[in-house]
């Protein structure tokens, strides 16, 4: 057999030095994930030094940072072998943007303040986030175990329904950290100017009509008898994905599955999106993104009805300690609190948000176990009860709220601005109606499911200002539009598809780049050897 010609061999070889550096990338990318699965370990060795990272949301309320930084320093004074680095953001989307970051790079935090949205795309990295039913019942070093340095609460102590919001795919992956849910902050004066009452219980019906009354005082020189002024948006919603989910559950509506099946582009959805655009025609409605801060137009006398965050109660009203507007700007006038319109008042339903914290697996157990016992340590009494107090969170504890502490502080409603009567008014309001709220089906996309929700209030609410018709040809073209924007994968108005799996990991990009740039450089090789081989026979 003739023996292969050095230079014939060239590519081949070439190929498989190639090859084997893709084995390599391969074997390099597969070691990140392959943390093995975190288990307790028998003792916590406090010999051992270990720095943990923290990664939290923070934008305004310095009260809130302070409350981190000391519970930092008091779990260090019990742990002092355990060093937490915070790192505030301003707000969770930059989070869970670095985390995914993260995740390809093997450097993801320790602890992490989050939402289960988030987390159920942080799970597809494989492995990195630890899983917490095992470890909550540890009888050492879990939910009130016998080896903890505080009094934390047991598994028991968590209320159940926020608990369960941390479970994803039939497992633990979160903790609640703190609760809210929407409200209505009315102008009381303003409707009771307009000839109506505000009621105990608050409707779709109700808010509409007096909304359209208002938008109907404007008068030949663009003033509003209703204030008196040339600016009025009588109701104003913040968060329109919440908006649209909060519909479709009242009215028994289909949303989504709990595997993932997309049914938001649904007749009864079309139905609203109608009914929206009727009223921001009239200049009755309109939404944050488009007009801003609710807030800032209720307390300047320039809306009815705004729909917020209980957590953004501390801004609103005349005398709201957080409010963004100038003092001779502010009107007035008294603020009641309400649930978000119902569709039916006497089977209430609106939704559950608010920050839960996740741990991310390390090869380090003893480091797990220290990222562990920071975890517990935020749901101590001492903290649950100085967040919630900063703004319209409540603790996710019971043991927090029977406490005489957090009862007293209920108490002092309106004595001053720590006691802010619309503050404890929206705490209140979500305490009577904890097992009203839900929460939406959790899956790699049901984020951008979310977004989408509030994609189309937003879209037909601008089509409309900009003389648009919103039919039903427009809304089989919106729901394509958006369905597109947002990667749903699946055709206009279809009940049948699937959330798309979000972006690939890094790891994945990079396989996918260089086995691209192997490729290429096998190409490349075969074409100038193939030049030269050709060249030297002509010689």
């Amino acid at each position: 057999m003739k023996k292969m010609h050095a230079n014939a061999r060239r590519p081949f070889i070439c190929l498989a030095l190639l090859l084997g550096l893709l084995v390599l990338a391969l074997t390099g990318c597969h070691g990140k994930q392959g943390i093995p699965e975190f288990t307790v370990p028998e003792t916590f060795d406090e010999t051992k030094k270990h720095e943990i990272t923290f990664w939290a949301k923070n934008d305004t309320n310095k009260a809130q940072t302070q409350i981190y930084e000391k519970a930092i320093t008091d779990f260090q004074k019990l742990y002092p072998n355990i060093t937490v680095k915070m790192r505030l953001y301003t707000d969770y989307g930059k989070i869970y943007n670095d985390v995914i970051t993260n995740i390809s790079t093997g450097t993801t935090p320790n602890v992490c303040i989050t939402y289960p949205d988030h987390i159920a795309t942080y799970m597809t990295g494989g492995g990195v986030m630890v899983e917490l039913d095992n470890v909550m019942t540890n009888g050492k070093y879990g939910l009130g175990g016998s080896e903890l340095r505080f009094d934390g609460p047991t598994k028991d102590d968590i209320i159940s329904e926020y608990l369960s919001e941390g479970v994803l795919s039939g497992k633990q992956l979160a903790l609640p950290f703190m609760r809210s849910t929407e409200a209505c902050y009315i102008n009381k004066d303003l409707v009771e100017a307009l000839g109506y009452t505000v009621p105990d219980e608050l409707t779709w019906d109700f808010i509409w009509e007096v909304s359209e009354a208002a938008a109907a005082t404007k008068q030949a020189d663009g003033t509003y008898s209703v204030n008196g002024q040339k600016v009025l948006i009588p109701f104003i919603y913040k968060s329109t994905d919440n908006m649209m989910i909060q519909l479709l559950y009242q009215a028994d509506a289909p949303y989504s599955t709990e595997d993932g099946q997309i049914l938001l582009f649904n007749d009864t959805t079309a139905s609203f999106l109608k009914e929206i655009a009727s009223h921001a025609k009239t200049g009755a409605f309109s939404t944050f993104k488009i007009s801003g801060y609710p807030a800032n137009f209720l307390n300047a006398g320039q809306c009815i009805f705004a729909v917020d965050s209980t957590a953004g109660s501390t801004w609103m009203g005349t005398d709201a300690p957080l409010s963004d507007i100038a003092e001779d700007k502010k009107a007035k006038f008294t603020t009641v609190v309400r649930t978000v319109p119902q569709l039916n008042p006497k089977s209430p339903e609106m939704i559950s948000q608010g920050p839960s914290v996740c741990i991310f697996n390390k090869s380090d157990s003893q480091e797990v176990l220290a990222s562990w016992l920071f975890t517990q340590y935020l749901l101590t009494n001492d903290i649950q009860i100085a967040y919630s107090e900063t703004e319209g969170y409540v603790p996710v504890t019971s043991k927090a709220r029977e406490t005489a502490e957090y009862k007293e502080y209920l108490s002092l409603s309106g004595t001053d601005a720590a006691h802010y009567a619309v503050k404890i008014d929206a705490t209140k309001m979500l305490l009577d109606n904890t097992s009203n709220t839900f929460t939406t089906p959790v899956f790699n996309g049901s984020a951008s499911l979310r977004d989408a929700a509030g994609e189309l209030v937003e879209n037909v609410t601008k089509s409309v200002k900009r003389k648009a018709v919103v039919d039903d040809e427009y809304i089989k073209k919106l729901y394509t539009d958006v369905t597109a924007l947002y990667h749903l994968g699946q055709g206009s108005g279809s009940s049948s598809g699937r959330a798309d799996l979000g972006p690939l990991p890094g790891t994945a990009v990079a396989l996918i780049v260089v086995l691209v740039v192997i490729w290429c450089l096998i190409l490349v090789y075969v074409i100038v050897d193939r030049a030269r081989m050709k060249k030297k026979g002509k010689q």
